[in-house]
């Protein structure tokens, strides 16, 4: 399984960045998936996840009604919509996925390489 996150870059607080995040390998329409980050000098922690078929989406509290997380199958590919940026979503966020169709576990069994989102204030 190759996971492969893109769509990071530069931004000033209040605005916008979706990333992206293809997956080959072998099919993940039966997989859960979602994205991590990790801020510098913090651990790696959980940023919102989502079911095989999209039909139920996970959420950390700080992020909540910012940040949207969507997959389109046909295309083998993983979304994350990022709205209202703030300084504190900095971070290299990382796409995973899991061999459950619910939801990701804190370790998901497959990560890709990360890609850096930085919120300027």
């Amino acid at each position: 399984v190759q996971l492969q996150a893109s769509g990071g870059g530069l931004v000033q607080a209040g605005g916008s960045l979706r990333l992206s995040c293809a997956f080959s390998g072998r099919t993940l329409s039966n997989n859960a998936m979602g994205w991590f980050r990790q801020a510098p000098g913090k651990e790696r922690e959980f940023v919102a996840s989502i079911s095989w078929n999209g039909g139920r989406t996970t959420y950390v509290d700080s992020v909540k009604g910012r940040f949207r997380i969507s997959r389109d199958n046909a295309k083998n590919t993983l979304y994350l919509q990022m709205d209202s940026l703030k300084p504190e979503d900095t971070a290299i966020y990382y796409c995973v996925a899991d061999q459950y169709a619910a939801g990701v576990r804190p370790t998901p069994r497959y990560w890709g390489q990360g890609t850096q989102v930085t919120v300027s204030s």
